[in-house]
């Protein structure tokens, strides 16, 4: 079907059309060889119809699916027990550098982690002109009210030992004119929460403002009532640690009181400047991420999360830290990861289910500290890098492939260009030029 439309204005009622009808769209609107994109998008359906059905049902006008690699990276020993991990990015450095992190640590003791919290947080946002003492006087009252007419709600959660934690009133009208807030702690156990926190404050919300005008004679404007993905108090740990003597040797013959010194100042100097720190994390969020993806996690979550713990005192700061003392490199992560296992994609999406099954089926603190240790080794392959060799070396070599890719290298041409580089340094234009002489 060939679906028309002015393109000054758009077109209107596009939800409601087919997804064929979408795609033909979009491909007669916005390429001229529209029937050659149609086949390509379509290509990438899954040929099991009723899997592309589930995957159609994730978003909102899907055309087709865009296929990312999943990778793993085995030889985690965390908490003294080995686990392969789940990764799905695009950029295979990524998970070579996971891996050899990985496997370096598995001989020198492993990953250790401590959760430090799982406390989540919503709020219910307000303005009110009424009688604040008063209400603060009478707030024991209304928070009980609040809990009791959620009970619905939470009933579930809190069989499995979760549900609100508390309730605190907040005043901001130093900030804001008649600006207030209900500031509402949770535990999720081992869902991610979001949609039960949401709906516990929509809750709270309704019952606020009916008993407000009730009994203190002003009537509160809800202005949103949401949870918030910054959790200072869901934490994690996740550390390694070694006599430096043990730590070996590293490329160049570097050794390794020298590895450890740079590796420190390393980290300092991520602590000290933003401009560093901001690709110090963004590294660990390599690793972060391809974890969180892999499990049907909330990966902008946990970024947004993350990023504003990094800022906690002020300043945008290193994530991880680093210390020598009496001979002993320690290298450790403190991060907040909102995670969960059960509810949402988690059983949904076929490969998040074999993922978690990979993974042993673990409960959320124990996926939070496989996220966690996988953020460390991400980082401590990155900075491994940049102290010894450059981050260029390592990452080129693994970038070759992609740039052979790009060029429809013939196996020959790159068994030829790989054996060529493997002592020189990758550059695009360097491997083309090196293939073009081949031909």
């Amino acid at each position: 079907m060939t679906v028309k439309t002015n393109d000054k204005k758009g077109i209107s009622g596009f939800s409601k059309l087919s997804k064929d009808e979408k795609l033909r769209w979009m491909a007669e609107s916005h390429f001229n060889n529209a029937d050659e994109v149609v086949q390509e998008m379509e290509s990438f359906n899954h040929p099991n119809g009723d899997l592309q059905k589930t995957l159609n049902g994730f978003s909102e006008n899907t055309i087709s699916n865009f296929p990312m690699p999943y990778g793993l990276a085995p030889n985690f020993l965390i908490d003294g027990k080995m686990y392969t991990v789940p990764m799905v990015i695009e950029e295979s450095s990524v998970v070579a550098a996971a891996s050899h992190a990985a496997k370096f640590w598995s001989k020198r003791g492993g990953f250790k982690t401590e959760i430090l919290g799982t406390v989540k947080v919503g709020q219910v946002h307000f303005t009110w002109d009424g009688d604040y003492e008063k209400l603060v006087r009478n707030f024991a009252e209304v928070k009980a009210l609040l809990l009791e007419e959620t009970q619905h709600i939470t009933h579930n959660m809190r069989k499995r030992g979760g549900g609100v934690l508390d309730i605190e009133l907040l005043n901001l009208n130093h900030l804001e004119p008649d600006y207030y807030q209900l500031k509402v702690s949770f535990e999720t156990c081992d869902s991610m929460g979001a949609n039960f926190i949401n709906s516990v404050l929509e809750e709270f919300g309704k019952t606020f403002k009916r008993k407000l005008k009730q009994d203190f004679g002003a009537e509160p404007l809800i202005i949103m009532a949401i949870l918030s993905n910054y959790t200072p108090n869901c934490v994690v740990r996740a550390s390694v640690e070694c006599p430096v003597s043990q730590l070996g040797k590293f490329p160049g013959e570097m050794p390794s009181e020298v590895f450890a010194q740079k590796f420190y100042k390393a980290v300092r100097i991520a602590t000290i400047d933003p401009y560093r720190a901001t690709t110090h994390n963004k590294g660990i969020f390599n690793g972060i991420d391809a974890v969180v993806i892999a499990t049907a996690n909330d990966f902008r979550a946990v970024e947004a999360g993350g990023h504003t713990y990094a800022s906690k005192d002020g300043q945008y700061r290193s994530l991880s830290h680093c210390s020598i003392k009496d001979g002993i490199f320690k290298f450790w992560l403190d991060i907040p990861l909102a995670l969960g296992t059960v509810g949402g994609l988690t059983k949904l999406h076929p490969l998040a289910k074999r993922s978690l099954e990979l993974l042993g089926n673990p409960s959320a603190k124990e996926l939070m500290s496989v996220v966690a240790s996988v953020g460390l080794a991400q980082n401590f392959g990155a900075l491994r890098s940049l102290v010894t060799v450059g981050i260029q070396e390592g990452h080129m070599k693994m970038h070759l492939q992609n740039i052979l890719r790009h060029l429809n290298a013939n196996e020959t041409e790159c068994e030829k260009t790989q054996a060529h580089f493997k002592d020189k340094v990758v550059s695009f234009s360097a491997v083309r030029d090196f293939v073009n002489t081949l031909r």
